[in-house]
């Protein structure tokens, strides 16, 4: 006996760090404290002992897998832990018996399903009467939005929680654990800088199975030493993670100086200047869902209705991105960067919004007129809700004078479009309504004058 322990606990060693420090106890979890802080409505859950099929959502490396293991040693569950991509609707079947079997007997089974989107309709079908019938506490685990991957029937029955990816914060926690712990790197001296710390966090963008890895892998090419002691070297690290430790975090002043200089250089139709910033982002390490989000923003902000295709061309950048990943998505985000540096530019739907939000602030309790208030009872119809209203379909120019605004904001104009790109018949359109509706409403008032 004393010989398998010797070898399970060298076995042990040889893991990967990710692997050999993962937490047994919520004590030990890192991270989620929205969900498992106390008075928070998973840690309530757990605390009762009162948990039900649920699906945790989020990005790799956030812990669900170590969540899910923990719940089942609270509840004192049996634990079964099933593939995705390699259990078919036989296994499922198979262990939904047992665990029917195990139900009869008074003994929970939470069945762990790791990147649940991966099982088809008819896979994720089968656990459905067992879930029912609680026979199975399923928790599932996906990077998918849960809406889109998993089917209605079965997701109305589990409760789904939104996992975060980890801040930066926790990942240095996690790495310095990691150098002091017994399990992990604990038993050796090792010499690192905290700069190449926070380096290795950034890097690992909230994933803290590719932080603790990508420790581990530096630790293990690092300089040792003549007493014995290993060193991580710079240049060892920057081989390690495949770039450059380039001057950048994410969360300081560096992140915004960045960013500002990616947006002013696309604003003053720099695609030179774009492309540089946004090169000086991606190689540092920045997450490019983030870029993309920014470039979405621009193509209303800054181009707008000058070039309407701007809006479509960010959200495409955003999507490739997604599908992608880096490096691949770096040309797509190229390839958005310098059209919306070469588009038109207008920033009339930023100014429009920016007026009608400071009337909007001012005038909160302002009632929408009844015209255009939708009358669909009774009651409400003898208010006079939806009185007068004009059906602009039901005209020949697809167009009445009838007024939308407030009476108090009568003649407010908070759109003024320029004449940049396609924004121009835009104008002119515009202008064209306004005369049409003043012409309008002045053969009203000629024709009541008249009577």
């Amino acid at each position: 006996m004393e010989q398998l322990s010797l070898f399970e606990r060298e076995a042990d060693l040889n893991a990967p760090l990710a692997s050999r420090l993962r937490p047994k106890t919520l004590d030990d979890y890192m991270g989620q404290e929205h969900l498992l802080g106390k008075g928070k409505v998973l840690r309530r859950m757990l605390d009762k002992d009162m948990i039900s099929s649920m699906i945790f959502w989020g990005p790799p490396g956030v812990g669900k897998t170590t969540l899910a293991r923990i719940i089942a040693h609270m509840t004192r569950a049996s634990f079964i832990d099933f593939s995705a991509v390699t259990s078919g609707i036989k296994e499922i079947k198979d262990v939904m018996k047992r665990a029917e079997s195990d139900r009869m007997m008074g003994l929970k089974t939470i069945v762990f399903v790791d990147e649940i989107h991966r099982f088809n309709k008819a896979q994720q079908d089968a656990f459905l009467p067992y879930v029912e019938k609680g026979s199975i506490i399923l928790i599932g685990a996906t990077t998918e939005n849960p809406s889109f991957e998993i089917n209605s029937a079965l997701l109305s029955r589990c409760k789904v929680f939104v996992l975060q990816a980890l801040t930066e914060q926790d990942m240095r926690k996690l790495l310095q654990n990691a150098l002091t712990d017994k399990r992990g790197l604990g038993n050796q001296t090792i010499h690192i800088e905290e700069r190449l710390l926070k380096v290795i966090a950034v890097f690992a963008n909230g994933d803290a199975r590719t932080a603790l890895n990508t420790l581990d892998m530096a630790v293990l090419n690092g300089r040792i030493e003549t007493d014995g002691s290993i060193t991580v070297q710079e240049e060892m690290l920057e081989q390690c993670i495949g770039r450059k430790t380039l001057l950048y975090d994410r969360a300081g002043e560096e992140h915004y100086n960045l960013i500002s200089a990616l947006h002013k250089s696309m604003r003053n139709s720099d695609p030179d200047a774009a492309i540089y910033w946004l090169a000086r982002m991606l190689e540092a390490g920045e997450d490019p869902l983030y870029v993309a989000r920014r470039l979405i923003r621009f193509a209303s902000e800054d181009v707008g209705m000058a070039d309407s295709r701007a809006l479509q061309v960010a959200v495409a950048a955003y999507q490739a991105c997604h599908f992608n990943g880096m490096p691949e998505c770096n040309v797509n985000l190229t390839h958005a960067v310098v059209y919306l540096s070469m588009a038109p530019k207008s920033n009339a739907l930023y100014i429009g919004y920016g007026r009608a939000k400071e009337d909007a602030g001012r005038m909160l309790t302002e009632p929408v007129p009844l015209q255009i208030r939708n009358g669909v009872t009774s009651l409400m119809q003898e208010l006079h809700y939806g009185e007068g209203y004009e059906y602009a379909h039901d005209t020949q120019e697809k167009l009445t004078a009838m007024k939308c605004l407030p009476d108090s904001l009568e003649g407010r104009e908070y759109y003024t479009p320029t004449v940049q790109g396609e924004e121009a018949f835009v104008k002119k359109k515009l202008e064209q309504v306004k005369e049409y509706k003043k012409e309008v409403n002045r053969a009203a008032v000629e024709t009541k004058e008249q009577q």
